[in-house]
């Protein structure tokens, strides 16, 4: 992917985790690639948990094909939740994961892999309380700040973001931020 734009999905709701989404949007924007946000509608407007950050959405999951990116993300806060329960966003993560493209989720973000049926013989890394959760879906959780695992990128926290951004733009072949 080296000396290309990639065009990298971000799957976001409401109440994402602030950080978890502005510091690696920031950070793919910053090394020229394209960031495109997928919503459950477009238009919507997105704001984090704190209130003080929002996004709107460029197109709803129904309109986007995950054939037309070369990587996603997935910030974590209560935003994971507001989307696990639509059959579209795990259609969407599911083709993503079959087509080999980067899957890169934090925090919360590894809901919608364990959702999709995904998690089964990975390993990953999430939210500490979700440990119990990934590995009786047949994950192997790590406990570390970034897990590298083919073509998933996992973290658990807004303190492992450095850690993240790294190891996201070191799979997309861009410089480093």
């Amino acid at each position: 992917m080296t000396g290309q734009t990639n065009k990298v999905a971000f799957l976001l709701a409401s109440d994402f985790e602030d950080s978890e989404m502005k510091n690696p949007y920031d950070a793919i924007t910053k090394n020229g690639q394209e960031a495109v946000i997928i919503s459950l509608q477009k238009g919507a407007e997105l704001t984090g948990k704190k209130g003080t950050i929002s996004y709107t959405s460029h197109y709803a999951v129904d309109e986007a094909a995950p054939g037309d990116y070369d990587a996603l993300i997935i910030p974590g806060g209560k935003s994971p939740e507001h989307l696990l329960t639509d059959e579209r966003v795990l259609e969407f993560v599911r083709q993503m994961d079959s087509e080999g493209k980067l899957i890169a989720a934090i925090c919360h973000g590894p809901l919608l892999l364990e959702k999709a049926g995904l998690i089964k013989g990975r390993n990953l890394t999430a939210y500490p309380a979700l440990h119990a959760e990934m590995n009786d879906a047949g994950g192997r959780f790590i406990d570390k700040e970034v897990v590298v695992d083919e073509n998933w990128v996992t973290s658990r926290t807004p303190e492992d973001e450095p850690y993240f951004i790294e190891a996201i733009i070191k799979k997309l072949g861009v410089n480093a931020y």
